[in-house]
């Protein structure tokens, strides 16, 4: 029997799954095969800043050899551009190249019609709403317990 906890780390595993997939799919329809979908999303989430790949894992909670690896390729396909920073030469600063930009402002669009499909059905912004709280809380949760000392 699950409980209704297991459960939801269930469902926000399998729905991050299916996004991801959703993502896949649109890179296909446009023919985009130089980037995946992990990366798109690393990618959007730079959005119009600049900053440091251990800022982009501290603010997109992505593990740091993964980011590193996928700024590694988006930077050799062209879709970040990568400079040392000025202040301090041991960090290296990304951000979007007008590749990346115009992917970046296509999954814009993706987003914006899929909050179009979603008017008039069940899913409302209500209860987007309440899913978003609760989910934040459930994610402080979380990070309370990674500085609690206890264990199995």
């Amino acid at each position: 029997m699950t409980t209704p906890y297991y459960e939801a780390i269930q469902l926000i595993e399998r729905l991050h799954r299916h996004f991801l997939d959703v993502l896949k799919v649109e890179l296909d329809k446009k023919g985009i095969q130089d980037i995946n979908n992990v990366q798109s999303m690393i990618l959007f989430n730079i959005g119009d800043e600049e900053m440091t790949v251990g800022e982009l894992t501290i603010r997109g909670y992505y593990l740091g050899s993964n980011v590193s690896y996928n700024v590694k390729k988006m930077v050799e396909n062209d879709y970040l551009v990568q400079e040392r920073s000025v202040h301090d030469k041991r960090s290296i600063r990304v951000r979007l190249s007008e590749k990346g930009t115009k992917l970046r402002d296509g999954i814009s669009e993706m987003f914006a019609r899929h909050e179009e499909t979603i008017k008039g059905s069940e899913i409302t912004d209500e209860n987007l709403d309440g899913l978003n709280k609760t989910l934040q809380m459930l994610e402080r949760f979380w990070a309370n317990q990674t500085n609690f000392s206890g264990g199995f």
